[in-house]
């Protein structure tokens, strides 16, 4: 039943994103900074948690878990190291996947030339 759930879910997240796409003017940039706002916004009142006790892994697939992450981790190093843990809970959580983006993307732009 987990994998039904993770499925509904991100085919469900995947379906809001094509419907915002195909009926408003937002570009794909702002329709993911928007669900980046959305799973922030979720978890800072711990309902994301929430959705990924019943989702399981499929709920940290979408982009509305880098928003998760975000947040999750700037409470956690908050308790802790007071203000300066907000930066720090932040990128240690994210840092994985920011610098691997910033790696592949310098590789591939080294491999493939972009078409004018």
């Amino acid at each position: 039943m987990l994998f039904i759930n993770s499925f509904l879910f991100c085919g469900t997240i995947c379906l809001i994103a094509q419907i915002i796409l195909d009926n408003t003017k937002l570009t794909p940039g702002h329709i993911t900074s928007l669900f980046v706002v959305i799973g922030a916004f979720l978890d800072s009142f711990s309902l994301y948690d929430l959705i990924i006790k019943y989702v399981g892994g499929g709920a940290l697939v979408p982009i509305t878990s880098f928003g998760h992450s975000l947040v999750h981790g700037a409470l956690a190093k908050t308790n802790g190291y007071g203000l300066m843990g907000i930066f720090m809970g932040m990128f240690d959580l994210t840092a994985s996947g920011i610098t691997a983006a910033i790696i592949f993307s310098f590789i591939f732009s080294l491999i493939f030339k972009p078409k004018n």
